[in-house]
């Protein structure tokens, strides 16, 4: 049986820009909206360069001893484990830190000597540095919508990177993914994208985020089950949008409009 290849549709030759950065050993810093496919193209690219890919989700307790690794105790002796970071930098992996800019500051000093010409790793805790496995990348996330202030990521910590600006897709493209996820019908799939085109520009509502292409697809897949129209727009892109009742009514009216 073959296994089912990652869908991805490529917007602005992102897939030639991860490829070139492979090939010349630059560390990639994707930036974007939440849900806008920045996850999914690292997992597309992953797999289309036949490697393994390891994820961290960073978040304010994410350490640099959580990503090198820490001596553990095991039967009567101690030992040292690597963490993700140092795997995939001694085995040739992918590392993508996802939200990076969520991470705490000593995460950012450890992979410094990474994202230069040294490609080099060096663990104080047992006193060696170890040369990056050829086929080691490093490739990072982050909202710079959301993240704000002391979530900002560094100019001298971003020059590390090149970067390639992620969005939500143009309506037609969008329908293209929605349908390739999901098999839904393309009429619904027309009138999901007109939603998200709807809020997306209603700024007024001051929504910390707006609908992601992966709150469309969630959608879909929830109408294809056979879920209600409205009750799937409900749960799927209201809901998880606001809080507030004035807000979400609201919304809740929009989608009704159209379904």
């Amino acid at each position: 049986m073959v296994a089912e290849r990652i869908f991805y549709k490529e917007i602005n030759k992102e897939t030639s820009v991860f490829e070139h950065a492979f090939n010349n050993n630059l560390a990639l810093l994707l930036k974007g909206p939440t849900g806008s496919g920045k996850s999914r193209f690292v997992e597309y690219m992953s797999e289309k360069l036949e490697l393994k890919q390891i994820t961290v989700n960073c978040h304010e307790e994410t350490s640099a001893t959580d990503l090198i690794g820490r001596f553990m105790i095991k039967g009567n002796e101690t030992v040292w484990i690597d963490g993700p970071l140092t795997l995939a930098v001694k085995e040739g992996h992918i590392l993508y830190l996802d939200e990076i800019a969520e991470a705490r500051p000593d995460i950012i000093v450890a992979i410094h000597s990474l994202t230069d010409h040294r490609r080099e790793l060096f663990i104080d805790k047992i006193g060696k540095s170890f040369k990056a496995a050829p086929n080691f990348m490093l490739v990072a996330s982050f909202n710079p919508g959301y993240q704000r202030g002391f979530k900002e990521l560094k100019p001298s910590t971003r020059q590390r990177f090149i970067t390639l600006s992620f969005n939500y897709p143009k309506p037609e493209i969008e329908t293209e993914i929605i349908i390739a996820e999901t098999n839904i019908i393309r009429s619904d799939a027309e009138k999901l994208v007109k939603i998200a085109q709807k809020i997306r520009n209603l700024k007024e509502l001051g929504l910390t985020e707006t609908v992601s292409t992966r709150l469309l697809v969630h959608a879909a897949t929830l109408i294809q089950s056979g879920l209600p129209k409205r009750l799937s727009l409900k749960i799927a892109i209201v809901e998880p949008l606001s809080d507030e009742h004035d807000i979400v009514d609201a919304l809740t009216d929009l989608c009704n409009l159209y379904f």
